[in-house]
């Protein structure tokens, strides 16, 4: 094995597979990438890409095709702003540092199809990715995730301009996702070392003699280590069932909650209980819709649905109060194709009407769920009396 710079070259099995790491939003990995490539001459180009983020990056205009109602039916909103958030902390990034988001991917797509070599979109499917996250984690890590990615795009405007010229040679988003998998236990094995054994089994098994794999710098390390070990990738994209202990957690407050209203039943405290049940749920989802931005109609749903929702783990008060608000607000294609766009701000936010539903449709459930703690607790203090 030789390395030269973020380029690492290996034999395996009579192969050459050259592996390029790059920052991922730097000009000097673009260079280097359509350098490599146009001196190697590789057979087989591997990028660190699946199908749905090639399709985002060499179509700026598919978030059109987004089926807000589907995304909400199926409850991936909180996969959906997870994933628009980390595509816009990269096109934040991307602006400061002058450089479009996977600029160095595209060039070594058309660099390859310049020599007619055969581009392989090398990465695990982001859904899977995500999916096999949320997993893992609990219901406020998932938020505590999701927040920390939101966040992140509003904190680039504070970087200064040494911190510009120092992130140019770094790969920033692998560094993002390793402090994320410090902050969060549970996330660093399906978001980064499960994608470098993935990677390096495509790379691995890639056609032609000469192959060159870009992929971020953070990745190249994991990559290596798992060069000699057999990957499983069918095993990799499946979505593990939900734990025991999660099944239990998801029926310990309706069950309980329901024992404190047959209890209150037998000794005459039904009443205060339920009032204090339905105040709670109703209340505290009604005012996190309400701070969503949601409409009337939107925010009645949610104090309506919340009490009956919360007594089963099969009705989300947030699918419910989604649905309704993209009814009433009607996204046009202009508000789906400015998505990534308007997700780079606050205001973008609130402004945008795709993104308003998505943030009514988590709202909703977080105000669900937290309002369900707060009258679960409340309802077993009566119990004491």
């Amino acid at each position: 094995m030789a390395e030269s710079g973020h380029v690492v070259k290996l034999e395996h099995q009579g192969r050459e597979i050259t592996i390029v790491g790059t920052a991922h939003i730097s000009q000097r990995s673009v260079e280097e990438v359509e350098r490599v490539i146009s001196e190697l001459r590789p057979e087989t180009v591997c990028v660190e890409l699946d199908a749905t983020r090639y399709e985002a990056l060499v179509d700026p205009t598919s978030w059109r095709k987004l089926d807000l109602f589907s995304v909400i039916r199926n409850q991936r909103a909180l996969f959906l702003v997870t994933s628009l958030a980390l595509s816009a902390y990269q096109r934040r990034l991307g602006e400061k540092l002058g450089v479009r988001p996977g600029a160095e991917l595209l060039a070594a797509i058309r660099q390859a199809e310049k020599l007619g070599a055969r581009v392989v979109l090398c990465d695990r499917n982001i859904e899977a990715t995500l999916k096999r996250t949320w997993r893992s984690i609990s219901f406020w890590n998932k938020v505590r995730l999701s927040t920390g990615l939101v966040a992140a795009p509003l904190a680039v405007d504070e970087i200064t301009e040494q911190r510009v010229e120092e992130l140019k040679q770094r790969d920033t988003i692998s560094e993002m996702l390793e402090e994320l998998a410090k902050m969060i236990p549970g996330v660093r094995e399906p978001l980064i070392d499960e994608r470098d054994q993935y990677l390096m089994s495509m790379v691995r098994e890639a056609p032609g003699h000469r192959v060159v794999a870009v992929v971020g710098a953070g990745h190249v390390a994991g990559m290596l280590r798992s060069l000699n070990h057999p990957v499983d990738r069918e095993e990799l994209t499946k979505i593990p069932p939900p734990s025991l202990l999660s099944i239990v957690l998801k029926w310990a407050i309706p069950m309980l909650v329901l024992g404190g209203f047959l209890w209150g039943f037998t000794h005459g405290t039904l009443v205060p209980m339920g009032r204090a049940w339905v105040l709670c749920t109703s209340v505290v989802c009604a005012l996190f819709t309400l701070l969503a931005g949601a409409r009337p109609l939107s925010i009645l749903t949610a104090a309506v649905a919340a009490p009956v929702a919360s007594l089963s783990p099969l009705v989300s008060v947030g699918t419910l109060t989604g649905l309704i608000e993209a009814w009433l607000r009607k996204p046009t294609a202009s508000d789906r194709e400015r998505v990534i766009l308007d997700v780079l701000s606050l205001r973008g936010l609130y402004r945008n009407r795709a993104t308003r539903v998505l943030l009514v449709t988590l709202a909703a459930s977080i105000g669900g769920r937290l309002g369900a703690w707060i009258g679960a607790a409340w309802v077993v203090a009566l119990l004491r009396h």
